[in-house]
C-alpha cells in the first residue's frame, strides 16, 4: 500500500494541480460561465468521467511495464519526461486568450458532460500526462502496483472533480476577475508550464 508520506506529497501536488487554472479549468469556467452552475458542474463530472478512463489505460500500461521490463519503464519514463517539459514549455510562451467565455453558447447539462467526456478522452495530451505522472509516486516495494495505481488514480480524479465544482460555482465572480485582470491568464500559463516543467525533470531523475 502507499506509504502515508508519499500518499501526503501526491495529494499536495494534485491539489496544486488543479486549483491552479488550466484547460479542464477554463472549459468548466466557459460552460457555466455561458450556460450556467449546472452544466458548470456537469462538465467537471465529464472531465472526471475521462479521467477515469485515461487512470485505467495508465494502469494496464505502467503496472505491464513496472512487472515485466526495466528498460521499456526506462524508455517510457523519458518520453515522458520530455513530453512534460515539452508541454511546460508550450504553456510558458502560449498565449492565453483574454476571455475564457468568448464564444460560449449556451448548452444543455447533458450535452455539456457528454462533450466533457470526449474531449477529455481523445485528448493524447491527457493520456500522456498519466502515464508521465502516476509512476512518479509508485513505489513497487510498497505492495500491489495496480492498487497503488488505482488508488492514485481515484485520488486524482475526486480532487480533480471537485476543483471543477469550486469553479464552476464560483464561475460568475472569477470569470468576471479573470476577464478584468489579464495579468492574471498571463502568468497562470507560466505557473503550469513551470510546474510541468519541475514534474519532467523529476520524473527522469527518478530511479525504477
Amino acid at each position: 500500500m502507499i506509504d502515508l508520506t508519499t500518499l501526503i506529497a501526491y495529494i499536495a501536488v494534485v491539489l496544486g494541480f488543479v486549483f491552479i487554472p488550466g484547460p479542464a479549468t477554463l472549459l468548466t469556467i466557459a460552460r457555466a460561465t455561458s450556460s450556467g452552475t449546472k452544466v458548470g458542474i456537469a462538465t467537471g463530472a465529464g472531465i472526471a468521467a475521462g479521467d477515469v478512463f485515461h487512470t485505467v489505460m495508465a494502469m494496464v500500461g505502467i503496472s505491464a511495464i513496472i512487472a515485466t521490463s526495466a528498460t521499456l519503464f526506462s524508455l517510457i519514463k523519458y518520453i515522458g519526461a520530455a513530453y512534460l517539459v515539452y508541454l511546460g514549455i508550450r504553456a510558458i510562451i502560449k498565449k492565453i486568450p483574454a476571455d475564457p467565455a468568448a464564444g460560449g453558447l449556451a448548452i444543455s447539462a447533458g450535452k455539456a458532460f457528454r462533450q466533457a467526456v470526449l474531449t477529455e478522452v481523445l485528448n493524447p495530451k491527457t493520456a500522456l500526462f498519466f502515464l508521465a505522472f502516476l509512476p512518479q509516486f509508485v513505489r513497487p516495494e510498497n505492495g500491489s502496483v495496480m492498487l497503488q495505481l488505482t488508488t492514485l488514480g481515484i485520488i486524482f480524479v475526486m480532487l480533480g472533480l471537485f476543483s471543477t465544482v469550486v469553479f464552476a460555482v464560483s464561475a460568475g465572480r472569477l470569470g468576471a476577475f479573470l476577464r478584468r485582470n489579464p495579468t492574471v491568464l498571463r502568468w497562470q500559463g507560466k505557473v503550469v508550464g513551470g510546474i510541468y516543467c519541475a514534474l519532467g525533470v523529476r520524473l527522469a531523475l527518478q530511479q525504477r
